[in-house]
């Protein structure tokens, strides 16, 4: 058999040291559960530390106990910080990580050798902190599910530590309860409150949260993962970048468009243009220019529209306002629907380049959540058909470079739009060409092409979107088309729950711009189209836990000032019209229960003898309505009354009641503080004292006894005892 556990103070019940060891236990496991979730740490280490943590609970529920000594400890914390060094320089590459990696090395030293208070109090603190770091790694909703199982452990661990306190403190020590029942009493008890206490404090702490004033600056995106997407949509892009991102399935954001509950939208959001292609990398040498916002706090963003213009005369505008959630991803760059118009959000610089990419140059307020306005009109193609040739001097002189190609590319493009007789058929029939001719693949090449477009269009022949819109504008460009390359999404899956679409890093996408007098940038995208993907079963469920995911961003994480006046608008405009509501019901029914009074008024008074049996009749029906418990109480009374032998117990007390209350009428009451043979003995007059002592017999012997034949008896004793009283009181009266 194992040993007991044994308290860890002579003067601390064992059970509830070992409650106590228990929580501790759940708590630190909880913490690091929380901070294993964020994804932060490698996979070394959670085994390792999910090792240690499973067998310490091992020693928990088989009772054994194994405590590293004090010196051994001591020891293994300095060599570990001989081994900090080695981590910090070579396996971690970091100081937070290499200093987590401390933290848990002590934490597991810790959950071995805790012997005093201050060790259980260092392992609630690192718990605490193991929390806090997980807040600092992560965005994801899960955190709150983490959070909330790590407040129940943490409000058992502090019940059971103050109960360890009291009872080393007490000057009074109670006897320990042997009994296992009294132990199961006490850990259901402490079950049942836990949950109680972590719903009214997160209760309590929604409620300051959403009242109080807060000011966002972004949620510590220096440790925000997602620098794949940053190295995709920089000022240089390497061929095969895109397709590297593709390869993740993480969410980048959340878009919803106003009017559009059902998803009919299908966009490009656009990230960077690149204009410049030395054979294997697209780069965008334009400087960025700061953009002034509007005195509504707006950026307006050029093209701006002519003063004056009518915008809704003109048959290619398309107006959409939409608004964007973004992950935690390191780009700088706002995603945009074409043609952007406005930009409005918490931030206090944004810049654009002459290729229409935005972006955000304020460091204290990372991109995650704003607001836009764009024309998604496009020229018919009979304009473009319709469009001149004559190209302005700077879109010559940037967006037609070509570095040395293979002579098969020129020939090549030219084959396909030999019987193209406008730039704009010619763009499409390269676009078609590629579409029908090549393959869509994200298996990227193992080594690096030293000519990836003419690999692509005469070795390979398979590739994803990069290879597609590269191939598409280096071929426009030998034919003399102004053109360039475009980094962005596609618009992804449409959540129905939110009206939301949900863009994520497969949804990476690159298309081709060409540029046409009159009428500017017009896309192109000669990638095959890939199927869209239909929810159901548990596809369907996980729509609900995005919904979910996408209202803790939006509400919690990103929840400031602006959100803040939102809530309170909503509240109040919600609260105006409930009211508003509320006043015209009751009108109404006022209204009608007046017309309704004017009609009977009429009614009784054509027929008034009618109307007053009628009322008669309901006035008694309201009567017995409100009485009829009172009637049924006194017909089972008079029924138990009446049989005494079949409730002898019942019957015994109506008939005792009756009794002292015909006496009482006569004079001799009863005192509250008199037993019934006191009361008997009482009495001043005989032959009442001795019938009421008879009665009292048989009334006990029925009461407690539960004896039919005397119940039987108290009646005719009743009659006895009241014709007694009767003749004394005429005998009283003469004297």
């Amino acid at each position: 058999m194992p040993p007991a556990p044994k308290s860890a103070n002579p003067s601390t019940p064992a059970e509830i040291h070992r409650y106590f060891e228990v929580a501790l236990y759940l708590l630190v496991l909880t913490g690091f559960a929380t901070l294993a979730s964020t994804g932060g740490l490698g996979v070394v280490t959670v085994s390792l530390v999910c090792a240690a943590l499973l067998y310490r609970g091992y020693q928990l529920a088989t009772e054994r106990t194994f405590l590293i000594p004090e010196r051994w400890t001591t020891f293994l914390t300095l060599a570990y910080v001989a081994f900090y060094l080695i981590d910090y320089l070579l396996l971690s590459g970091g100081f937070l990580n290499a200093t987590v990696h401390l933290v848990l090395f002590v934490m597991v030293v810790r959950l071995f050798s805790a012997q005093r208070d201050r060790d259980y109090y260092f392992l609630a603190v690192i718990a605490f902190l193991m929390v806090l770091a997980a807040s600092v790694l992560t965005v994801d909703s899960t955190f709150l599910l983490a959070f909330g199982l790590f407040l129940l452990t943490a409000v058992a661990a502090f019940i059971l530590m103050e109960m360890r306190r009291s009872a080393k403190t007490a000057t009074v020590q109670a006897n320990p309860a042997t009994d296992e029942q009294s132990h199961r009493r006490m850990g259901l008890s402490l079950v049942g409150i836990s949950p109680v206490l972590v719903i009214f404090i997160l209760l309590g702490g929604a409620v300051i949260f959403f009242a109080l004033p807060r000011i966002s600056t972004g949620y510590l995106s220096a440790y925000a993962p997602g620098g794949e997407i940053a190295t995709g949509f920089s000022d240089e892009v390497q061929l095969g970048r895109i397709g590297q991102i593709q390869q993740s399935n993480s969410l980048v954001m959340h878009i919803q468009i106003d009017g559009d509950p059902h998803g009919a939208f299908d966009l490009k959001w656009r990230g960077v243009a690149l204009n410049l292609f030395d054979g294997k990398t697209w780069s965008n040498p334009h400087q960025q220019h700061l953009i002034a916002p509007s005195p509504e706090g707006r950026f307006l963003l050029p093209p701006f529209p002519p003063p004056g213009a009518r915008r809704s005369e003109e048959p290619t505008v398309r107006m959409i306002h939409y608004r964007v959630l973004m992950e935690p991803v390191s780009s700088n760059v706002f995603f945009l629907a074409p043609i952007p118009r406005t930009l409005n959000g918490n931030y206090r610089a944004v810049a654009t380049d002459s290729h229409g990419a935005v972006f955000n140059l304020d460091p204290e307020h990372p991109i995650t959540r704003y607001e836009a306005a764009s024309d998604i009109g496009q020229p018919s193609p009979a304009q473009l058909r319709a469009a001149s040739k004559v190209y302005p001097p700077a879109i010559l002189l940037t967006d037609l470079q070509l570095p040395p190609l293979d002579p098969r590319v020129a020939r090549l493009a030219s084959a396909i739009t030999t019987s193209a007789p406008t730039n704009f058929d010619k763009a499409t029939a390269i676009d078609k060409y590629l579409r029908s001719h090549f393959n869509y693949t994200l298996q990227l090449p193992r080594t690096v092409s030293p000519d990836p477009i003419a690999n692509f269009l005469f070795e390979r022949k398979q590739g994803h979107c990069e290879y597609f819109a590269s191939a598409m504008a280096v071929m426009l460009r030998t034919l003399g088309i102004p053109s360039r390359l475009v980094n962005g999404f596609r618009t992804g899956e449409f959540n129905d729950v939110t009206s939301q679409y949900l863009v994520r890093a497969s949804n990476a996408h690159s298309w081709v711009e060409a540029y046409f007098p009159g009428y500017g940038w017009v896309s192109f995208d000669p990638t095959p189209g890939a199927a869209v993907e239909v929810r159901s079963g548990w596809g369907r469920a996980m729509l609900y836990v995005d919904a979910m995911a996408s209202f803790w961003r939006e509400w919690v994480i990103n929840y400031d000032s602006s959100h803040q006046y939102s809530l309170g608008q909503q509240i109040a405009h919600h609260g105006v019209e409930r009211y508003e509501r509320l006043r015209f019901w009751a009108r109404r029914r006022y209204d009608g229960m007046l017309d309704a009074a004017r009609r009977t008024q009429r009614t009784i008074t054509r027929s008034p003898g009618r109307w007053s049996i009628a009322g008669i009749c309901a006035t008694v029906l309201l009567l017995i309505s409100a009485n009829l418990g009172r009637l049924w109480r006194a017909l089972r009374v008079r029924r138990i009354a009446a049989k005494p032998d079949r409730a002898p117990r019942a019957a015994a007390t109506i008939w005792y009641q009756r009794m002292t209350h015909a006496l009482g009428k006569r004079g001799w009451k009863k005192s509250p503080v008199q037993t019934p043979r006191e009361f008997a003995n009482s009495l001043p007059r005989e032959p009442v004292r001795k019938i009421v002592s008879e009665f009292t017999e048989h009334y006990e012997r029925a009461r407690f006894g539960d004896s039919p034949q005397d119940a039987s008896r108290l009646p005719e004793l009743f009659e006895e005892i009241a014709a007694a009283a009767r003749s004394a009181a005429r005998r009283q009266m003469l004297e």
